[in-house]
């Protein structure tokens, strides 16, 4: 196990057909706890895979350094880096059966003399013969070992003598997670892993990369762009956009505290309604014409600010249905989602003509065209500046000495 530091790495492309250079990354810095489950997310393009490739050593970075623990491996070839990737298309050897795929790495982990080379090859062409022909090889026997047990991990045994042809989706996305936790890596990366399985298969693959990783505590970066799997599967994630890093932290921080409006649009689904609000004094806001109040850290925040016009973001969980007031939001209603277990709501605000999205329970009986009337959460409100950035929390107060006692 081990950590990973990208320190100012940068990635840029060359021009192609007179055009400009891409510049891919960033100076970008990024630090990976050991054993963390890192979750990368962000719009195609913004660096993700590249950033895998780079510490993969399947490229290198134009700018910056990468460290695997005390280890700069800027310049490893990948071989000589400890770490193992899983592809989104697999990447299966299709003329080796299952063993052969989860040992290939094993196999070649280490250089070997001829003499070796035709000892491993004898004990595998006469291991199914009877014990006096058997050619035994230590270093298989060891290999054959292992692939048992990851085979035995992942419930692959059945299917050890199959080709990858003979796989479904989800068996050979195993193969592939077995080839990976067969060499026992510092480092796992693994690319959209799930992203050609269906919904009901993913759901379960899931929970065994989780539960894999937890019970091998291996670093693992995992790229997606799936938010459940984000939500779900990582101790942190890093959102990535135009090459760098917009914020890190745990799902339930980025969900709730968005460090700017790109977060707070990227993360959750559906993403938070954003609102064009006015500070007009300590916990109170105008939207259009009517007066909110705001509960929370951020309220205190507002008394600096009156006259100032800023972006206010609610999650949809946080406009509730309410009877029909001058203080609450008379809106119309454009769509239903039925999702069982709740309704979403997409609105529009009859004063301001902005959608909004609610999350409602599934007894509620709407319909498009309705109108109702919805009560903003006062301690739901997240505000940004006209940069789009966050308001930063305020900072608690250092506690003030008590008297200093004269020694006896």
């Amino acid at each position: 196990m081990a950590e990973v530091r990208f320190q100012a790495v940068g990635k840029t492309y060359p021009p192609h057909r007179g055009g400009a250079p891409v510049e891919v990354l960033r100076a970008l810095d990024l630090h990976v706890r050991d054993g963390e489950f890192l979750v990368l997310v962000g719009p195609s393009g913004c660096g993700k895979s590249t950033l895998l490739r780079l510490l993969a050593g399947l490229e290198q970075p134009t700018s910056g350094s990468i460290v695997v623990g005390e280890r700069e491996v800027t310049r490893l070839r990948p071989a000589q880096r400890d770490v193992a990737m899983v592809f989104q298309s697999y990447a299966l050897y299709p003329h080796l059966s299952v063993a052969g795929n989860i040992g290939f790495g094993l196999r070649r982990s280490r250089p070997r003399t001829p003499l070796q080379q035709l000892e491993d090859a004898l004990h595998r062409a006469t291991r199914r013969l009877p014990g006096p022909l058997r050619v035994s090889s230590p270093r298989e026997a060891r290999v054959e070992a292992r692939i048992a047990e990851v085979a035995t991990s992942l419930e692959l045994e059945p299917l050890l003598q199959r080709l990858p042809k003979e796989l479904s989706g989800g068996q050979k996305q195993r193969v592939a997670l077995g080839r990976a936790i067969a060499r026992q890596p510092s480092v796992f990366l693994m690319d959209e892993p799930l992203s050609n399985l269906d919904a009901k298969l993913r759901t379960g693959t899931r929970a065994q990369i989780v539960a894999l990783q937890r019970e091998l505590g291996t670093t693992t970066l995992y790229v997606t762009h799936d938010q459940v799997e984000a939500m779900t599967m990582g101790h942190r994630i890093a959102v990535l956009n135009a090459g760098r890093l917009q914020q890190l932290g745990t799902p339930m921080e980025l969900y709730h505290w968005p460090a700017n409006l790109f977060v707070a649009q990227f993360i959750g689904s559906p993403p938070m309604n954003l609102l064009p609000v006015e500070a007009i004094g300590p916990g109170q806001l105008l939207l259009g014409g009517r007066r909110l109040s705001m509960d929370g850290p951020l309220a205190d925040l507002l008394a600096s600010r009156v006259g100032h016009r800023l972006t206010g973001g609610l999650r949809p969980e946080h406009l509730r249905l309410a009877p029909a007031t001058n203080r609450n939001l008379a809106a119309e209603v454009q769509h239903v989602e039925a999702l069982g277990n709740e309704q979403l709501l997409t609105c529009r605000l009859q004063e301001s003509s902005h959608l909004v999205q609610v999350r409602v329970g599934p007894e509620e009986r709407l319909v498009a065209g309705q109108t109702l009337h919805l009560d903003a959460d006062p301690s739901g409100w997240r505000l940004f500046d006209a940069a789009g950035e966050a308001l930063a929390l305020p900072q608690p107060q250092p506690q003030a000495a008590g008297p200093v006692l004269p020694a006896l």
